[in-house]
C-alpha cells in the first residue's frame, strides 16, 4: 500500500527536511510539536528552501505553493490520526522516544507503519512500547534531508517484511536510496563513521595537528568533500555524542567512547554550526565555510 499522508512528529532540522522532501513528491504531510515556535521555524525554512528551489530554477512557482499548501503545523497530536505513516525525528533521548512510540502507538492504530529516526537507538526498544511491533522500523534520513539521498532502513528484530516493503517504497517515493541494515547501534553508516571521527577529535584534543591540518589532510589527501572536524560540526556535536554513547554501551570498544573534549563542549553548549561554535566559529545561520 502506498503512503499519500504522512506524519512527521518533530519540526527541527531533521523533521523539516523529511516534511520537505515527502510535499515536494506530492504527499500531504502533518507536523506536530507540542510548541507553536519549532513549528513556525520549520515553515520558515520549508518557505526559504522552495524560494531557492524556484530562483534556480528547479521548481515552478505555481509548484512551491502546493508545496507549502501540502503541509499542516500542528501542536495537537490527534492530528496525526489521519496519517497512513509516521516518521519520528525529537531529540535524540531514549525515554522521550519510548513515550512518543507508546504515546503513537495508541493514536495511530491503523498506521502502516511507525519509523523513527534514531541514528543510534534500538528499534526492538522503542518498538516495545507498542502493541503492533510489527509496524515499528527505522528511517534514518542524513543531513540535508533534501539533499542526501540515503535512508537507511532499519529492522527491528519484529519488524515484518510487509513494514519493511511499505517503508522502502516510501523511501523510493521521496527520490531515496534505501539500504537495509539490522538494528544494531550506530546501524550501518555511524557504526564505520564514528570511530574515524573520534580518531580526529583525538588527534585534534591531544595537540598532535591543527583542526585546519586535520581537516585538508583528510579532504585534500582522501577526496573528502569536507575534513573530519568540520563535518562533526555539520551533524552536532550533541548528536555525536549521543550517538558515541550509544555505541559505547552497545559494543565497548574504545574507538565508540567519546573524547572528555567532545563532553565538554557539548556541556559548554558549542554544539557546531546549529549554535554558532563548535571545532569552529560560525556567523549565525551560516551556510558557507568555517570561520
Amino acid at each position: 500500500m502506498s503512503i499519500s499522508v504522512v506524519g512527521v512528529v518533530g519540526a527541527g532540522f531533521m523533521g523539516s527536511g523529511i516534511a520537505e522532501c515527502a510535499a515536494v513528491v506530492g504527499k500531504h504531510v502533518v507536523v506536530y510539536e507540542p510548541d507553536e515556535r519549532p513549528l513556525q521555524r520549520s515553515r520558515e525554512s520549508l518557505e526559504a528552501s522552495v524560494a531557492k528551489a524556484v530562483s534556480r530554477g528547479k521548481l515552478a512557482s505555481a509548484d512551491a505553493e502546493q508545496v507549502a499548501d501540502r503541509v499542516l503545523y500542528t501542536t495537537r497530536l490527534g492530528d496525526l490520526g489521519g496519517a497512513d505513516a509516521v516518521i519520528e525525528a525529537v531529540t535524540e533521548d531514549a525515554r522521550v522516544k519510548r513515550e512518543l512510540f507508546a504515546r503513537l502507538d495508541e493514536e495511530l492504530p491503523d498506521a502502516q507503519f511507525l519509523a523513527s529516526n534514531t541514528s543510534s537507538i534500538p528499534i526492538a526498544e522503542l518498538a516495545a512500547r507498542t502493541s503492533r511491533r510489527d509496524r515499528v522500523l527505522g528511517l534514518h534520513f542524513f543531513s540535508p534531508v533534501p539533499v542526501m539521498k540515503l535512508v537507511e532502513v532499519v529492522t527491528a528484530i519484529d519488524t515484518s517484511e510487509a513494514t519493511v516493503s511499505t517503508a522502502e517504497a516510501f523511501a523510493r517515493d521521496l527520490g531515496k536510496h534505501p539500504i537495509l541494515t539490522r538494528d544494531r547501534s550506530g546501524f550501518i553508516v555511524n557504526m564505520l563513521l564514528v570511530p574515524y571521527l573520534m580518531a580526529a577529535v583525538r588527534m585534534y584534543e591531544e595537540g598532535f595537528a591543527t583542526r585546519e591540518d586535520i581537516d585538508e589532510g583528510m579532504r585534500l589527501g582522501c577526496g573528502h568533500p569536507m575534513g573530519p572536524l568540520t563535518l562533526c560540526d555539520f551533524i552536532g556535536l550533541d548528536v555525536l555524542y549521543a550517538v558515541c554513547d550509544s555505541l559505547y554501551e552497545e559494543f565497548k570498544r574504545p574507538e565508540y567512547a567519546p573524547p572528555p573534549l567532545l563532553k565538554r563542549m557539548v556541556v559548554s553548549g558549542h554544539h557546531g554550526r546549529k549554535s554558532g561554535r563548535g571545532f569552529y566559529e560560525y556567523a549565525p545561520a551560516a551556510t558557507g565555510a568555517p570561520a
